[in-house]
Parts: structure tokens; C-alpha cells; sequence
């Protein structure tokens, strides 16, 4: 059968599935009206009640499905479908129901509610698996709340750190506090310690958040893997003085050091054509801060990420050496603070090689690509093999109200989600 592209609509659209296309969009539908923000827009905050009757929700549909649900310390909600050997490593499933304040209705949503339509038409299919299939919907992946994000998924894999239940939202409540009032208890926390090698693999489904796919005219991609990125927060040091008075040769500006360093670090990240390095500074701070008076100190953010180690490794040592330069040529002195760093975390090849098998069974042939965002995937990657699907969305737009995938193609994410799911869990036979 001669491999679909997406702009076939209409035959692309003649794909049998086994999913329940409508079933889904209609869960996906209902889910988006708690927390609902203007007509498209979600606000359903980590640990929030709105949050809480999400979960409360979702866990109707895991058990619908034939899964025994629960929600454990952390605050992630679990749905296990029994296997015929529950002592085998679990296939896990997965993504996140929280949202940023200004959010949108596809994020992290349809990895949670498509993995539960490919449990619930396992069952409808009298498909049984040899291992457990575990569904989660990670409790605050977003972060937003609590300026840190993957609390769940972190807690589940045993890599929390030291004073996580003390973070505090903007109204002084801790998240401690948040997961007592959630009906959560952090003091069993250690009972839940993770075991290795009870995960054989996760699999994870996720609107792109980008506009890769949709500018290949492709509604699903098969993920290569997670970029690594490196975060800083910089400060220069110069000397204020009257923005009227003093001669161009002789001030020390921290802002057009700073100026010349966003320049440069956008020139590096765009150096190789056709590469995925990206580099942003997101957030400048300025003091004295008045239009008049040269700037003497100037704080801001360093976003750098690739796919490639390598590549990220030595545009970063170019990046350090510019910082310097540039320093020197205008009277600063500058340091460094290293906030993050993570090396890229590739998706398993088997789990690809399945997926991209399992695609051209239905006349599909996914492109591959990485991801630049995180995903509860990223920390998955540290315990177990893992595979993630991403679903075309409209102009590559995230986190924002206007986020949106359309049903046929989450549909088709879904299906080669449900189609895998299968292919690991039951050695590739329906009954």
C-alpha cells in the first residue's frame, strides 16, 4: 500500500481505525471545560481544585475503560489494566492533565486521554496483555505553579530534591500544603520508593509544540528524542553615568554588551542550516533601569539546546569565549550561573523501529524529529527505555489558548499509539 502524506486528506481519513475517534474529541471536549479560560483557553493549575476535579474526571474514564485507578503521594494518577503475568515490568503510558495559567487544550491531555482509548479499545478488542499497562496523568508537569516542574514524575522515579515541599506559589501556599489539601500525604513518600526494572517501557503521545509537522504537511511524527539544554543566568557589571554626558569610547555599558551577546548567541544557534540548535534569552533585567542613565548592571537568561551533545558542547565554549570578548571590549566584568543542565536523552530504537512499522501498516510514513520541550518522558529516559508520538498542531502555537491539533490527526497519534501498545504488550498478537 502506497505510504498516505497528510495533505491526502480526504483519503488519509479512509484509515481504519480502531481507536474511537469521536470518543476521544469528546473526552478531550469535556476535560477542557474544567478550568476553562475564554472559548479555547484552559487554566487548570498543578494541586488546584480545578486540577483535583480534572483527575477526578479522568480517573472515571480510566476505570470506564477496565483500569483500577488511584492517585498516590505524589499526586499522580495511576490506571493499571492487568496483564496475564502481573509480576512482568510494567508497559507504561502517559502524559499530564496540568496547564500553564494561559494554556491550551491539547497539552499533555491527549498523551493522557489517548493512552486511556487505547487501554479501554484493548479491551473492547478482547486483546490481553502479558504484562500490566499502566496509565498516568503526572501530577505538575508544567511547573508554573511551583517553579519546578516534573514534581511527579520525578517523585514516582525517586529523583526529587531537597526542599521541593517547601516551594511556595505566589500566595505563600507550599506544596506541601497543596498536596495535603489535594488529598495527597508527603510523609509516604518513601513508602512508594521507586524498584528498578519494574518499567519495561513508557510510551508517551504529545502535540508537537512546534511547527515541524505541519510545515512537512505531516499530521504525526515519530520523536528521535529530547534535546539537552543548557541554562544560565548571566550578569554584567558596568558603570552608570549620564546617558547625555559621557563619550561613546568611554563608557561601560552593560546593555550593549548584553545586546551584542543576544546577537551572537542567535548567530551561533543558526549557524548550521537545517540544525536543531536553538538559543534564546527570554528574560533581561536592568539596573538602574532609567532611560537617562547608562546602564550598569544588566542580568539575563541563556536558553541553549541540541539534540546533538557534541554540537551543544562546543557552540557553548564559543558562547563563554564571546561573553569574554565582549566584556573586555566594553569595560565589564561578568559571571556566569549555571541553573540547568541535561544531556540530550534519545528515544529507544526498537520502540522506533515498532512504531515506524506499525505506520506503514496503515499506510503511514511518520518523519522523525526532536523535541525541543520537555516532557515527563525526559525523566522516564533515566529509568527506562522510552518512545514518544507527536500530533501536528496548528502554526507550531503552545501554551497559549489558540493551541490547537485537529481531531483526525490526534486521532491517528492515538491509533499508532494504541497499534504499539499492542504490538509490546501482547508480542505483537490480538486475539
Amino acid at each position: 500500500m502506497k505510504p498516505l502524506r497528510a495533505n491526502d486528506r480526504e483519503e488519509s481519513l479512509q484509515i481504519t481505525h480502531a481507536i474511537d475517534e469521536d470518543r476521544l474529541h469528546r473526552r478531550i471536549m469535556e476535560l477542557a471545560r474544567i478550568g476553562k479560560l475564554g472559548d479555547t483557553g484552559v487554566r487548570r493549575l498543578a494541586l488546584s481544585p480545578e486540577d483535583r476535579e480534572g483527575v477526578e474526571l479522568v480517573k472515571s474514564w480510566m476505570e470506564e475503560a477496565g483500569m483500577t485507578a488511584r492517585i498516590d503521594p505524589f499526586g499522580n494518577l495511576i490506571g493499571v489494566y492487568e496483564g496475564s503475568n502481573s509480576a512482568a515490568p510494567v508497559l507504561m503510558l502517559g502524559s499530564h492533565i496540568d496547564s500553564q495559567p494561559y494554556g491550551g487544550r491539547f497539552d499533555g491531555v491527549i498523551g493522557v486521554l489517548g493512552a486511556i482509548e487505547a487501554v479501554q479499545t484493548m479491551g473492547e478488542r478482547g486483546v490481553k496483555p502479558e504484562m500490566n499497562v499502566e496509565v498516568v496523568a503526572f501530577c505538575d508537569e508544567e511547573g508554573c505553579r511551583f517553579n519546578k516542574g516534573l514534581f511527579g514524575v520525578r517523585g514516582m522515579t525517586g529523583k526529587l530534591e531537597e526542599g521541593e515541599l517547601e516551594r511556595t506559589d505566589k500566595n505563600g501556599i507550599s506544596r506541601r500544603e497543596a498536596l495535603l489539601t489535594f488529598g495527597c500525604n508527603p510523609a509516604e513518600f518513601e513508602k512508594y520508593s521507586f524498584q528498578p526494572g519494574r518499567i519495561a517501557a513508557f510510551l508517551e503521545l504529545h502535540i508537537e509544540q512546534g511547527p515541524v509537522l505541519e510545515a512537512m504537511n505531516e499530521p504525526i511524527g515519530i520523536v528521535s528524542g529530547i534535546s539537552g539544554p543548557v541554562w544560565w543566568t548571566v550578569e554584567l557589571d558596568g558603570f552608570a553615568g549620564h546617558a547625555g554626558s559621557v563619550p561613546m569610547p568611554m563608557r561601560r555599558d552593560a546593555m550593549a554588551g548584553c545586546a551584542k551577546i543576544i546577537v551572537a548567541l542567535d548567530e551561533l544557534a543558526r549557524r548550521e542550516p537545517g540544525a536543531p540548535t536553538v538559543g534564546t534569552v527570554g528574560s533581561v533585567s536592568v539596573f538602574p533601569d532609567s532611560r537617562n542613565i547608562i546602564p550598569e548592571k544588566v542580568s539575563f537568561t541563556v536558553d541553549f539546546r541540541d539534540i546533538d551533545l557534541a554540537r551543544r558542547d562546543r557552540l557553548e565554549t564559543e558562547l563563554r569565549a564571546i561573553i569574554a570578548q565582549t566584556c573586555r571590549d566594553h569595560g565589564l566584568t561578568f559571571s556566569i550561573r549555571e541553573d540547568t543542565r541535561s544531556d540530550p536523552r534519545y528515544c529507544a530504537d526498537w520502540l522506533k523501529a515498532a512504531m515506524r512499522e506499525e505506520a506503514e501498516s496503515i499506510g503511514l510514513a511518520p518523519p522523525e524529529l526532536m523535541s525541543g520541550p520537555f516532557h515527563d518522558s525526559l525523566t522516564m529516559s533515566y529509568v527506562c527505555d522510552y518512545g514518544m508520538i507527536f500530533v501536528r498542531c496548528e502554526q507550531g502555537i503552545s501554551h497559549n489558548p489558540k493551541e490547537y491539533a485537529a481531531p483526525e490527526d490526534i486521532a491517528l497519534g492515538a491509533e499508532l499509539l494504541y497499534r504499539t501498545v499492542v504490538r509490546i504488550a501482547t508480542n505483537g498478537s490480538e486475539t
